[in-house]
């Protein structure tokens, strides 16, 4: 489904978040706080747009996706695999193709609520961290006010996926996102969810009055 869409995939987070995205991208950023010499893996990472930004302090960073469209449409406009610090690599969440403890940090943005199985994702994250390194999750999730939530739950369902459509001239491929969004678990029950998978610390804060949670922990043993 990504394949199809990879062109126009930048453009479409854009208008359908109102350039709110821009803003979730810098709050990731700087949860994640990588800096020179750390390597940082980013899944999930689509055209590699969000992986750029971790590079500005020195990191280097692994742009991974299952997509090879999205994957294609990067290296492309960048000119190459691996230019600027950033190394695009093909790889599925649930059998991640690193060693075990290769990186200082691992992220990802909008792309946990698509894998098959969020628990192994997460389990797989953890394996391939190191010892004292971090995992930010940046998730859609939800309002916590009840008719505030039920009221952009009508907008999800109604207006997001026929915008997403026009911008991208492929509704199709967008008719999933706002169901996926609405199963998506609430803020506390996703932190069990990291627990549960051995993350330590776990903590959250709201974006965009809950549109949107980044979620933090650490691999302590």
């Amino acid at each position: 489904m990504f394949d199809g869409i990879a062109d126009r995939y930048d453009l479409v987070n854009d208008v359908i978040s109102l350039g709110q995205d821009r803003a979730w991208r810098r709050a990731t950023v700087n949860a994640v706080d990588a800096h020179s010499g750390e390597l940082v893996l980013d899944l999930a990472a689509g055209t590699g747009t969000s992986s750029e930004s971790f590079i500005r302090k020195g990191a280097r960073v692994i742009a991974c996706d299952f997509s090879l469209g999205m994957l294609s449409t990067g290296v492309r406009r960048r000119g190459g695999a691996s230019r600027g610090g950033v190394t695009f690599v093909a790889g599925d969440a649930l059998h991640l193709p690193f060693a075990d403890g290769t990186f200082d940090a691992v992220t990802v943005s909008f792309g946990l609520r698509n894998v098959n199985d969020v628990d192994l994702a997460l389990r797989e994250l953890l394996r391939v961290t190191k010892v004292g390194g971090r995992v930010v999750i940046c998730e859609f999730s939800h309002i916590p006010v009840g008719f505030v939530d039920r009221l952009y739950s009508t907008y999800l369902m109604a207006a997001l996926p026929k915008i997403a459509g026009a911008v991208s001239g492929k509704g199709e491929s967008y008719d999933y996102l706002s169901e996926s969004i609405m199963a998506w678990p609430a803020q506390a029950d996703l932190a069990r969810h990291l627990q549960d998978a051995g993350w330590s610390r776990v903590a959250w804060r709201n974006l965009s009055c809950g549109i949107v949670a980044l979620h933090r922990g650490f691999r302590e043993q």
